[in-house]
């Protein structure tokens, strides 16, 4: 398919496969959820005020590895105002089983899952061992801190490198070792590839541990209802039916008893998605008390009990032949999965599959070994692994131009994939369990671009101009395909009522993505009607049987999808209606501002309430026709395999040799996330991603010691980029649209973060080239960078 080019900002609309020119879809239309988020109505879950709430408070191990010995709460009971204690012995049966991986895989050779509360060894600092209800928050606080936990301190693995070593302690007392899982990627031949090649680099890279930090603390609200026996949870999550699946296992329930909510959520970026220890320790107290209890996340709860991200170390070769042609690729990475599973492989798998990006790999051979070790587990973070992917190859790639004195853009020019090897199958399997194989995409096109906008082809002259000046500026570039729109599916129920008003179910569940606009935005167009008049209901598993929730950039897609298939069938049940009632054929009807009527004759026309009343029936009359009761439509769409995005980002940046300050001085993303539904939207998601790329590379960085203790646990330690830090990012739109779905669409959540590691290291690199800088790692300080500084010019006058 050909590609179609526009700035970041407003743009025509780009219609659909098969449908008329939209009047909705591809405009920059406002946000539907903006109004009440901005005149101080959000309803987050610390706004659910049901009456009677208590407060709960969770009692956490302060050790990385320990065996509990005896706990004591006789002093927490007797204090005025506390209502419950509850330790591992007082859950019900299922409550105290381990919990179920609802992502297996095969590959995992030793599992542990968290427990609800900690049974006898707490395995990361953290770790709720006790929980306490009561009043009041700070009454809860001080009665946690009366009850008495009698530790045997544990050896502690702590860094995963040295954790899956023969003689590291062991993250789980009585195990043969901390390897959890051993993955092997490969195709073609590897080794005729690197026996043959003119060249051989080898890398030895590293991606440190950070952490989600979004601005709304996770946190539930939960309650029961004794005549029904039935709960209710309101809670910060990214997917209410996947909570709902998870708190049903956990407490082994029917599926009506649990009624999962998700209201506004303040930032999820991945770690919301799953279960976590105190969200069936909330609902087990809720029943034991009759009344509702809400517990809400403190910040250093936020620092040691949420999932992180990464902790990855990587020793890869790259063979190319004389003209910097890749003949293949091949390495190790070690992944630190934390004390448990509970996403299984996910972020490792889609790291090292992630790895090729848009170029020609004859051979490709990676060895991942995940190992655990006794801190929070990782989970996905926005990218989930794939910033670490981007990172490792354009730093190979990198490293290639430096060696041949190549451009950079150069070497990547002449390893793209082209347009006409589309689709491309990659080799290896994605976590889908489906053959990575990309759907369309121009990257020879996207880099040009980004590289003509960057003023690219001049930046060495200004650069030579700012180094005689005692200034050290430097560009950097790189490239990333993202697997996007992942299955299984998503749903859309979209209904008209017997008062004519339209509404969209979805059990795709937002945390700042627009979904109730884009959603309202593709089924106006279908039903005639103004984007506003469509209400959108998100994230409730009352509304809609199935869903699957909010991550890995697959709303637009999966839901965006389902938006559309279901109101094309609504759409024609109005028409149906409508030409029986006006004694027309179905395909002389239009539909216009919430009215069927007939083309060229307008004044002929019924009402969507009119016709929805029709539809529901009378009692004991027969429906006429053979029309289903109701004017509604639910649509599932199951993508085949992913759709792939893809980008180039391009970082210029300032560099002072004496401080290590580094500031961004331009950023230039060109993005191609198929058609696009909305220009602001999507502005808003890549500008959002790129402030994460930047905290990930130059900010954010968990530091623990040798005995697994998080050393940084405030925002006054662990550093996140201010407003300053963030610049302005000059976008621009590439549109392929993707074959694989009826709206051509691809996902671009997380697209403003996957490349911007490795652009800004690359670009900080370039600055210090007089220096004779190299940067393996990621996140980089300006204290590092003075330490480089004062290697490499040890290494030049040596």
């Amino acid at each position: 398919m050909s590609a179609k080019i526009t700035d970041g900002g407003a743009s025509a609309p780009s219609a659909p496969s098969g449908a008329n020119r939209p009047k909705y879809f591809g405009a920059p239309v406002k946000r539907l959820e903006d109004r009440a988020l901005t005149t101080g109505r959000g309803r987050y879950v610390d706004d659910i005020r049901l009456p009677g709430t208590l407060h709960a408070c969770f009692v956490r191990s302060p050790h990385a590895h320990a065996r509990i010995k005896s706990i004591d709460v006789a002093a927490a009971n007797a204090l005025s105002g506390v209502h419950l204690v509850l330790t591992h012995a007082d859950l019900p049966a299922p409550a105290q089983k381990p919990f179920t991986l609802l992502v297996p895989n095969p590959a995992i050779s030793q599992l542990f899952t968290p427990w609800a509360l900690v049974p006898i060894e707490a395995c990361y600092v953290g770790e709720p061992v006790a929980m306490v209800v009561a009043d009041s928050r700070h009454i809860a606080e001080d009665a946690a801190a009366l009850i008495e936990v009698d530790y045997e301190i544990l050896p502690a693995a702590s860094d995963c490198l040295a954790a899956i070593a023969e003689t590291a302690p062991r993250a789980h007392e009585g195990t043969p070792g901390n390897i959890c899982a051993h993955i092997k990627f490969s195709h073609g031949d590897n080794e005729t590839a690197f026996s043959g090649a003119t060249h051989i680099f080898k890398e030895s890279l590293h991606t440190h541990r950070g952490g989600p930090f979004f601005m709304e603390c996770r946190g539930l609200v939960a309650s029961y209802e004794d005549v029904t026996e039935t709960f209710t949870v309101y809670i910060s999550s990214q997917g209410s039916h996947r909570m709902k699946r998870a708190l049903l296992d956990a407490l082994d329930l029917n599926d009506h008893q649990m009624h999962v909510i998700t209201p506004d959520v303040g930032g999820g970026f991945g770690p919301k998605g799953a279960l976590y220890p105190e969200y069936p320790v909330v609902a087990v107290a809720a029943q034991k008390l009759g009344r509702p209890v809400k517990w809400i996340e403190d910040r250093r709860e936020n620092f040691v009990a949420t999932h992180q991200e990464r902790d990855e170390y990587w020793d890869v070769e790259i063979a190319t032949d004389a003209d910097g042609k890749i003949r293949g690729l091949r390495g190790r990475m070690v992944h630190d999965d934390g004390a448990y599973l509970p996403w299984g492989l996910t972020v490792p798998w889609i790291a090292a599959t992630t790895v090729p990006g848009p170029y020609v790999i004859p051979s490709f051979k990676m060895d991942v070994v995940v190992a655990f070790t006794n801190k929070i587990s990782t989970t996905p973070v926005r990218g989930a692994g794939r910033p670490a992917g981007v990172f490792v190859m354009e730093r190979l790639m990198d490293r290639v131009a430096r060696e041949l004195k190549l451009d950079p853009a150069e070497v990547r020019r002449r390893n793209f994939i082209t347009p006409e090897q589309m689709p491309y199958k990659v080799g290896i399997v994605f976590r889908d369990g489906r053959p990575v194989t990309y759907d369309s995409g121009d990257y020879p096109a996207c880099q040009a671009t980004a590289l003509e906008a960057a003023g690219y082809d001049g930046f060495a002259q200004r650069q030579k101009e700012a180094r005689a000046k005692g200034r050290y500026i430097g560009m950097g570039l790189s490239n990333a395909v993202e697997a996007t729109g992942l299955g299984p599916y998503e749903g859309a129920t979209v209904r008209v009522s017997t008062t004519g008003k339209v509404s969209l179910y979805t059990g795709a569940t937002p945390h700042g993505q627009s979904h109730k606009t884009i959603l309202a935005q593709i089924a106006a167009d279908q039903l005639g009607i103004d984007y506003e008049d469509v209400a959108v209901v998100t994230g409730d598993t009352a509304t809609i049987a199935f869903g699957m929730g909010t991550f890995a950039a697959r709303t637009a897609v999966n839901a965006g999808s389902s938006a559309h298939l279901a109101s094309i069938e609504v759409a024609k049940k109005l028409k149906l209606l409508a030409a029986d009632m006006l004694q027309v054929a179905p395909e002389e009807i239009e539909l216009n501002n919430h009215f069927a009527q007939v083309k060229g004759a307008p004044e002929k026309r019924r009402h969507f309430r009119d016709l929805a009343f029709k539809a529901a029936g009378m009692p004991g009359v027969s429906m006429a026709g053979g029309l289903t009761p109701g004017i509604e439509h639910t649509s599932y769409f199951t993508p085949d395999q992913s759709t792939y995005s893809n980008g180039t980002h391009v970082a210029e940046v300032e560099v002072d040799v004496e401080t290590g300050e580094v500031k961004i001085a331009r950023y230039i993303v060109m993005h191609d996330c198929g058609n696009v539904i909305n220009p602001m939207v999507v502005r808003g998601q890549v500008e959002g991603g790129v402030a994460h790329g930047v905290g990930n590379a130059l900010f954010e960085r968990m530091i623990y010691d040798g005995n697994a203790q998080p050393l940084n646990v405030n925002f006054g330690e662990y550093l996140l980029p201010g407003a300053t830090d963030v610049p302005h990012v000059e976008l621009h739109h590439m549109e392929t649209p993707s074959p694989l779905n009826p709206i051509g669409v691809k996902g671009a959540g997380e697209s403003g973060t996957i490349p911007a590691i490795a652009a800004i290291i690359a670009a900080v690199e370039n600055a210090l080239a007089p220096f004779d800088v190299k940067i393996s790692e990621a996140p980089i300080s300006p204290s590092r960078i003075v330490e480089l500084i004062g290697a490499g010019a040890a290494r030049k006058a040596g």
